[in-house]
């Protein structure tokens, strides 16, 4: 990585962390227009995905525990749980996916919690930037819908999740394994085999 990448990272992470609440309106209101329309799922299981995150986040930080001494992040598709981060212990990891399990809506947990201290502002800033890279590699292929894909990297692990063929997951498997910087390809998919009925 060089300096100027570094930098690059650095000054996104940090303009992120301070406008967290305009940049997610923002992005709310320009990007999930289109893709709740583009979506495979049901605009009903889209705002139930959308419930299921808000009530695993607003349980966990109630837990100072977790708050305090995890770093931990969950995306939802159609009840399935995407659960990556860190935790110091597997204590602290088993309570946390005990305490999602338990949120109404929540059919399967994926767990990809590692044991190990939480990552570094310059690590979570590469996240972003590879995340960007995927997502960037996936809206130039015609082969697939990128806004039926969930990108998700932690510590350089990439995390797929979406409803998708199997065409569609075998794409977006090898484009995103030819990025450079992505360590691991992690696939969370559910298969579609009709278009749901709206």
């Amino acid at each position: 990585m060089t300096i100027k990448h570094i930098l690059v990272v650095y000054f996104t992470i940090t303009t992120l962390s301070l406008l967290q609440g305009c940049v997610a309106v923002a992005t709310v209101a320009v990007f999930s227009g289109a893709s709740m329309t583009t979506d495979h799922r049901t605009i009903k299981a889209q705002i139930e995905d959308q419930r299921i995150e808000f009530s695993v986040n607003s349980k966990l930080a109630k837990n100072q525990s977790l708050k305090q001494q995890t770093n931990l992040h969950f995306v939802s598709i159609n009840g399935a749980l995407l659960v990556v981060g860190q935790a110091p212990t597997s204590y602290l990891r088993d309570i946390a996916i005990k305490e999602v399990s338990d949120i109404k809506g929540v059919v399967k947990v994926h767990n990809q919690i590692r044991i190990g201290n939480t990552t570094s502002l310059l690590t979570r800033g590469n996240d972003v930037w590879l995340t960007s890279k995927v997502k960037t590699a996936l809206l130039g292929s015609d082969k697939l819908s990128p806004t039926n894909i969930k990108v998700v990297t932690e510590n350089s692990e990439v995390f797929l999740m979406g409803l998708v063929s199997h065409k569609e997951a075998d794409e977006a498997v090898e484009l995103t394994r030819n990025i450079g910087g992505v360590n691991r390809v992690f696939l969370a998919f559910e298969y579609r085999t009709n278009p749901p009925k709206k």
